[in-house]
């Protein structure tokens, strides 16, 4: 019904992840498995309501305050996550990491902490250094194929007089965790006992793999902020908004007048107004099967480096189209990979590093894309894995 596996040239559109290789890794020739968007055109119903708009032809100032808006967001929470939303709450912006560095400066003030699990999205780093904030890293362990919290730490971190914000990745990124409603449910309580206010960025709840996603709105305890947009899900982050819903209304209030009246960010961008309503009131049949063929990938992805290495034994993660892999197993210098992997096979994947220094004997593979992208670029990886892997690790009888 929907066609996944087209592949779509993307050549000469401005666009970042195919354009603009070169300003990351020093070539412009590279497969790229990038940046998190998806080489795919979004839902028919969303590119058939901005043709609807864009006819209207006038293209003036708009809101966001208004029922079809609002209402749809409410509409998509029933549907996805069975729960009910604020609507009075929300507040929209022009990201969402927009909305965590406004939040971030109404809710600390330069020196003080902020707690974040790492690896993390490097944007997170950015933002928290570029506020003159300073980062209290809580790293997730892995057991198995599995991430876990140490929640002692994460209490030790969060008890410090200078710590004022918990910034939540939920689900996570890089790693794909899906975090549990109990795990939730004892960082909300923490959160509460040490005074510390919740942002948690729930970018990527629709693209879990088995695992519920649990807002944070139906934990909270503290002062909380959930950020999101659609912008992932339906591949439309180049229309630019976000949303969210702020449960402080003097926060509420001050992000709101710093928006309008310091940024100068009265009028959101109506194209994508226009392409939420309509993603999330008519896009599910078309994101339901968005969401099997991303996980078949994650899949092949899989059954491909285990077929190779059995011993990396990698699993697709509970959430995210981006495949979180663990290379550690294989002793693989990050440095030696990613020379291997831009000059000789010419294929452009995202080294763990970028991520922190948990991220270090990992890479970071965007999945969004047609299976034949898929297939090439793992084919790259696998052989360029094998030309610097010692072959004493590598299955007996294959090339080294």
């Amino acid at each position: 019904m929907f066609d996944f596996s087209t592949p779509v040239d993307r050549h000469g559109t401005w666009c970042t992840q195919w354009d603009y290789i070169a300003d990351r890794f020093g070539s412009d020739d590279l497969l790229p498995f990038t940046i998190s968007d998806m080489d795919f055109p979004t839902a028919p119903c969303v590119l058939d309501a901005l043709s609807q708009r864009i006819q209207h032809g006038v293209l003036g100032y708009s809101r966001w305050q208004h029922q079809d808006f609002l209402s749809a967001i409410e509409h998509w929470y029933v549907q996805r996550f069975s729960c009910q939303i604020d609507s009075q709450m929300a507040v929209y912006g022009p990201s969402v990491i927009y909305m965590v560095a406004e939040l971030i400066r109404l809710w600390s003030e330069p020196g003080d902490y902020v707690v974040t699990h790492t690896p993390a999205y490097d944007a997170f780093y950015k933002t928290i250094d570029g506020n003159q904030r300073q980062l209290l890293a809580c790293p997730l362990q892995k057991r198995g194929n599995d991430w876990y919290c140490d929640m002692v730490h994460l209490e030790s971190l969060l008890a410090q007089p200078k710590c004022k914000v918990l910034l939540l990745c939920s689900p996570q990124n890089p790693t794909g965790k899906v975090w549990q409603a109990d795990e939730l449910t004892e960082m909300a309580t923490l959160c509460a006992q040490y005074d510390v206010k919740v942002i948690s960025d729930e970018i990527h709840m629709d693209m879990t793999w088995g695992e519920r996603h649990t807002p944070w709105s139906q934990v909270a305890r503290s002062p909380w902020a959930l950020l999101t947009s659609a912008s992932k899900s339906f591949n439309i982050p180049a229309l630019t908004g976000a949303y969210g819903f702020i449960s402080d209304p003097v926060t509420r209030e001050s992000y709101t007048r710093h928006l309008k009246a310091r940024d100068g960010l009265s009028s959101p961008a109506v194209l994508a107004i226009v392409a939420h309503i309509a993603a999330y009131r008519q896009g599910e049949p078309w994101f339901d099967a968005l969401r099997e063929y991303l996980h078949a990938n994650l899949l092949y992805v899989a059954d491909s480096l285990n077929a190779a290495f059995p011993q990396l034994n990698w699993q697709p993660p509970q959430a995210t189209y981006l495949a979180w892999i663990d290379l550690r197993p294989l002793g693989v210098d990050d440095r030696q990979l990613q020379q291997e992997l831009i000059e000789t096979q010419k294929v452009a994947i995202m080294p763990g590093y970028t991520y922190g220094e948990e991220g270090r004997g990992f890479l970071r593979l965007n999945v969004g894309c047609p299976r034949s992208k898929i297939e090439s670029g793992v084919a790259k990886l696998i052989a360029g894995l094998r030309n610097i892997v010692d072959p004493l690790t590598q299955n007996p009888g294959e090339k080294s």
